[in-house]
């Protein structure tokens, strides 16, 4: 636990086989992390055994897509004050969780940055196509929902209270790459307190399906900015 609230780390994995061990072995040695999930969707068959050398619990979804993995992980983590949710691909390094939570008192999300420059590490997947993508991106979404100072919309390490995803669940509908996105875009239309906090940027363990190749990243950012300004006219109606 930290701060008398229990804090629980969802893994969504599709091809992070030969690094989701180490991953889970660095959550576990920070002494505050009470449940780690691994949400299998449809992942390479050596992702099972790795996990099972841990203390992680493993489920399943079967509907493909980042999406749709994070959706299950937070519903199985239902008990959580507070939900860490990062990609076991060694891109982020499980310790920079301690940096995230100290701004969990006053804010119901804590997102992580990965496009200042000094915490990019030497090899890491940020060159200039995707750090001033992610910019310009994360300044639309800035100036169309009038929101706190955003540098990177890609980022999907993070710190959500369970207040929030709770608000937020019923008015999620994205199962794909945007979802990490569209949870930005949701917490900023329903009026979430939210910060942007810069976090390490490692080399990959493997390559990515989706910014590992520019012609899917340049998509995907079109996916981004048409999501950005749909949401924006949406209806979201509290309950």
């Amino acid at each position: 636990m930290w701060n008398a609230k229990r804090i629980a780390v969802v893994l969504p994995t599709y091809n992070e086989h030969l690094s989701i061990a180490d991953c889970i072995r660095g959550f576990e040695s920070l002494g505050i992390v009470d449940d780690i999930v691994v949400v299998n969707n449809n992942a390479h068959p050596d992702t099972s055994p790795a996990v099972a050398a841990t203390s992680a619990r493993e489920i399943h979804e079967s509907v493909q897509g980042y999406g749709a993995a994070i959706r299950c992980g937070l519903a199985a983590t239902a008990d959580a004050d507070l939900v860490c949710v990062c990609e076991p691909d060694g891109t982020f390094a499980p310790e920079d969780l301690l940096k995230l939570l100290p701004f969990t008192g006053d804010h119901d999300i804590v997102y992580g940055s990965r496009t200042v420059q000094t915490h990019i590490f030497s090899g890491a997947n940020m060159g200039r196509f995707l750090r001033y993508g992610n910019y310009a991106v994360a300044k639309l979404a800035e100036a169309l929902y009038n929101t706190v100072y955003l540098s990177d919309v890609g980022c999907t390490y993070r710190v959500m209270s369970r207040r929030a995803i709770d608000d937020m669940t019923p008015v999620f509908r994205g199962i794909g790459s945007t979802f990490g996105f569209e949870i930005m875009l949701v917490a900023a239309r329903r009026k979430h307190n939210f910060v942007q906090v810069p976090v390490g940027y490692h080399p990959r363990v493997g390559e990515s399906s989706v910014t590992g190749n520019k012609v899917k990243a340049f998509a995907l950012g079109l996916q981004m900015i048409f999501l950005c300004f749909r949401l924006r006219v949406a209806r979201f109606v509290r309950a």
